[in-house]
């Protein structure tokens, strides 16, 4: 099974899967973007046994291209792991402060964001494809963990995941106009005399969020591999009948600390 590990230390680990041809529906793990729902829940029990969890510790939402976002407890363990209709609804953000609990984002271009506090142990993840971007979910985020929470931003280290990458993000003017009212975007499009279309770095302007949010730049790290061009990603852009990633981050309990 392909799965990069971004973080793996003695507190946290994450990371995503990555499509995978010797895989069920090549490593799909998306309940609503597969064949067969038998299929992804192997490919989901695979990654669990990986991280010495059980597929009833996975917490999934219902992914809206929403603002919205939901504090995970321990009542929430197991919502949408094997079903569709358990999942946390019309929700693209969660976060919690419980161990061995994995907490998931599904991408096919969008921008997963992976994220936890190296001081109070808060973990999360925010699926932003470009609608998300444009509402500013991962400022809101941020700015109810800092106000909410009572989380210093400074204490926080961000994983931006595998997503389309600026060159294949082409749109029309609607949505150009919608980035460029953020304010903070224009570095990250630029406009294609050729084919009239502009092209947009979600993955950067989800990074300048993180730092306006107070996030210290170094401790944002972005994967640039592009789903589209890179045979290891699944892209919607590309084929509208794709899998997705799962983005994952687990807040490692006491019999997690050896996971390698």
């Amino acid at each position: 099974m392909k799965t990069k590990i971004y973080v793996n230390n003695d507190k946290f680990i994450a990371g995503m899967t990555m499509k995978d041809g010797a895989e069920l529906e090549h490593n799909n793990m998306a309940l609503h973007a597969c064949k067969k729902t038998d299929n992804i829940i192997e490919n989901r029990k695979r990654l669990a046994a990986s991280l010495q969890l059980e597929l009833s510790d996975f917490v999934c939402a219902t992914q809206t291209h929403s603002a919205n976002f939901y504090r995970v407890t321990l009542n929430d363990k197991g919502q949408g792991a094997e079903r569709m209709d358990t999942a946390i609804a019309d929700t693209d953000a969660l976060y919690t402060y419980e161990p061995n609990l994995v907490l998931c984002s599904f991408t096919a271009d969008c921008v997963p964001v992976i994220f936890y506090n190296e001081v109070n142990g808060l973990i999360g993840v925010i699926h932003s494809g470009w609608q998300g971007t444009v509402k500013e979910i991962t400022s809101k985020l941020f700015e109810h963990l800092t106000q909410v929470e009572r989380c210093n931003p400074s204490d926080f280290h961000v994983q931006i995941g595998a997503a389309l990458s600026q060159e294949k993000f082409e749109v029309d003017e609607d949505v150009y106009l919608k980035f460029k009212a953020l304010g903070y975007a224009d570095d990250f499009m630029y406009y294609n005399d050729d084919t009239h279309k502009y092209h947009i770095d979600n993955q950067l302007a989800v990074k300048r969020q993180c730092e306006l949010a107070g996030i210290p730049a170094e401790q944002i790290a972005i994967d640039r591999t592009c789903t589209y061009v890179d045979p290891d990603g699944f892209s919607y852009r590309e084929d509208r009948q794709c899998g997705r990633h799962l983005g994952f981050v687990v807040k490692k309990g006491i019999d997690q600390m050896e996971i390698e």
